[in-house]
Formats: structure tokens, sequence, C-alpha cells
């Protein structure tokens, strides 16, 4: 067991930030924590990497006590915060080389597990940390963060802000690093990242809502759901709102996914009441679940 949480809580006044979490991440696992902003996720992350502690119950990282075994546990992970924390008016290679001597190691002794991602900011090696491009900040800031070789990897929002093409690459980087038996722990408030690994944790308001992978989270879904659209979105979801049989009715992408209370649902009983109260070029077709689906009907309970 490389990550094992059990029954985390953590309180700013009244405000519950983490609220019994207990979680077990596997050796070698690419984990994901899934919610969106004021989850409980970097408390979370700052708990595990001892920046913060708990109000109750205990965990270990890497075999080590996060309270008891501090300074071991510091040895063994790497930690990139959600904002960009390297010191801007050092160059890439500066920071690098800094980072690597707090660790009492060089970037010669572990750079073929940085390799990959050096490489593409090596030609900017000599540029000031705070004049890269999101993309370059955030794989200056992943070398900086395996320089020590840890065991696991803790990365907190990494992708938030970055371009498509740049995220895209970053979670492919994440697996030749799980490869190479690092386990790695990820946040990200964007769902269609959480098909990327193996297992997920959906949280929300400082609880966890499921834990599973996420082929069987979208599976657990309980419900038939439906694209629907029309000539004006605007009055589509206020007609399905007040649709007498409405389980569900959220915005995705160009339709609007519907769920009905019933077991019976019929299609062209909705179609009707929607043409009767004024909408045109209605659409109307069975769908998948997806993650987003399943996390805002858990969200609902």
């Amino acid at each position: 067991m490389s990550i094992r949480i059990d029954h985390i809580s953590k309180s700013y006044g009244k405000v519950n930030a983490l609220d019994d979490i207990s979680i077990q991440v596997d050796q070698g696992e690419l984990f994901g924590l899934i919610g969106p902003d004021g989850a409980g996720k970097t408390t979370l992350f700052r708990i595990l990497t001892t920046l913060l502690l708990p109000d109750h119950g205990s965990a270990s990282v890497a075999g080590y006590d996060i309270i008891a075994d501090f300074k071991a546990i510091r040895k063994q992970v790497g930690y990139m915060p959600g904002r960009f924390s390297l010191y801007q008016d050092l160059t890439v290679e500066e920071n690098l080389r800094f980072f690597a001597t707090i660790f009492g190691t060089t970037i010669a002794e572990n750079y073929d597990l940085i390799r990959d991602i050096y490489v593409q900011i090596e030609p900017f090696k000599n540029r000031r940390a705070g004049k890269l491009s999101g993309g370059m900040k955030q794989k200056l800031a992943l070398s900086c963060a395996l320089i020590h070789k840890p065991k696991v990897l803790f990365l907190d929002e990494p992708t938030t802000g970055v371009d498509p093409v740049s995220r895209k690459e970053f979670w492919e980087m994440l697996k030749r690093l799980q490869d190479k038996g690092i386990t790695i722990l990820v946040s990200t408030p964007y769902m269609d990242e959480a098909a990327l690994c193996d297992r997920i944790a959906l949280i929300q308001d400082g609880r966890i809502l499921e834990i599973d992978t996420p082929k069987a989270i979208v599976e657990h879904y309980p419900k038939p759901i439906f694209d629907v659209g029309a000539h004006n979105t605007y009055l589509l979801i206020e007609k399905l709102n007040a649709y007498a049989h409405k389980h569900s009715v959220f915005p995705f992408g160009e339709y609007i996914h519907y769920t009905d209370q019933r077991d019976g649902f019929d299609p062209l009983e909705l179609r009707a009441y929607l043409k009767n109260e004024g909408l045109q070029n209605i659409h109307i077709e069975r769908t998948k679940a997806t993650i987003e689906d399943t996390f805002m009907e858990l969200a609902k309970q």
C-alpha cells in the first residue's frame, strides 16, 4: 500500500474542508481525486505531504506516518502544487539545480527519470522561469518535483489553465512515469481527465462520493439518460425543469442531459410536452452517461 488515509478530517472555523476521508492507493497506481474548486483536494494534498496537520484521523505515505515520520516522507515524495511556485527570477536550469541540491542529488544523477520531460524545455534552459509559457512552466515544475526520484508523486490540478495540447502531453508523461513504478496521486476539476486514471475518488464539500475505476463509476449511473436539444436552449432548460416527471436536467455541450423519474419513460410524451411549450427542432436521443453525469447525480444526494 503506497498511500493509506483513515478517517481524516480537517476544518477551518465552521467550514469542514475534509469530512472523514478514507482512501487507499496501491503501489504504482495512477489515482485521481476528482472534484470542483473548494472540494477539499488541496487540503488533502497538503496533509499528505506533511504541510498541514489533520484535526482527526491518520495517514501514511510510502509506509511512513504523516506525523511521526514527516521528515522521511518529505524525502520520498514529489509535490507539484496548483500554483506555479518555482523561483520566477531563476532560469530553468538554475531552478532544477537548486531543487536537486536541496535533496542532496544532482541533475545528472537522476536525469534518466526526467529526460523525456526535460528535453522539451532544455532549449529554454537559460530563460527565466517567469517568462515561460504555461505548458513549459508545467514541465519545469514536474521536472523539479521528480529530480530526487520520489516514490510517490502528488500533482494538485497540474493542467488547470493549460492548453489542450499541453494537457494531452502531460498525461502521456504521467503514464510513462507510472511505468517506472512511481505512485501518482493527481487532482483535477476536469471530468474528462478522470478516465485516464486507474481509479478515481469523486469528492465534493470534503466528502468522498464514490471510489472505483472510471468505467465502473459510469456503469453505476442509475437511470437511462437522454440528449435533448431544441432551437432555444435557455427555454428548453426552463421547460425541462418544469416538467412534472423530470429527475435531473444538466447542460452538457450542445445538448441537455435529461433523466426521468419513471422507469417507463416515453420520449414521445416529452417531445409532445416540449412542442406544446413552444419549442422547435426538438431532438431526443438515448446517450451514455459520463463521469460528470455520475458526479452530478451523487452530489445531489
